[in-house]
């Protein structure tokens, strides 16, 4: 029998704690009127600009998935001024830079997911997923097996990737 090990994915199975309000916007408050860097270590956030922040995804699809959430909470576009939209994007192809120079990939898929029909899991306040893609890193195993191997722990990502988003 073969075995494949995953022991992050025990923070998740243990993880009993209902999460009051939005997610993101929990994630991305302030503590009193600053902001914690080790908080956001702890929460995976890799950047935050005036607009948006960049959070590495918990439970990725592949190495270095990646979110761009705008701090105003809305479902979807609606509500979001053109200043907001405008470093949103910048925010999406500056992610997209590091992530080509940080983990070589050799393309991406991004998306959009507005409402739970669309697969959105947090379906009250919309983000643009960023998910690094190589050659041959899909195969058999999320189909026959529903297991997704991950090739780095997520904390090691993190960290790879962090210092090229800070200034």
């Amino acid at each position: 029998m073969k075995r494949l090990w995953a022991p992050w994915r025990m923070e998740y199975i243990l993880d009993d704690k209902k999460h009051d309000g939005c997610l993101f916007c929990n994630v991305s408050a302030k503590e009193g009127n600053k902001i914690s860097k080790s908080r956001d270590k702890k929460n995976l956030i890799l950047h935050r600009g005036k607009h948006c922040f960049v959070i590495l995804n918990r439970y990725p699809y592949n190495s270095g998935h990646l979110m761009v959430v705008p701090y105003f909470h809305t479902p979807t576009f609606e509500g979001l001024s053109d200043d907001v939209l405008f470093d949103l994007i910048k925010t999406v192809d500056n992610s997209v830079r590091i992530l080509k120079k940080v983990l070589r990939p050799d393309g991406f898929n991004m998306g959009l997911n507005f409402g739970k029909v669309a697969g959105a899991g947090m379906e009250s306040h919309m983000h643009i997923h960023v998910v690094p893609r190589w050659t041959g890193d899909t195969d058999s195993m999320p189909i026959i097996a529903e297991t997704r191997v991950m090739p780095e722990h997520l904390r090691k990502t993190y960290d790879k990737i962090l210092k090229y988003f800070v200034k």
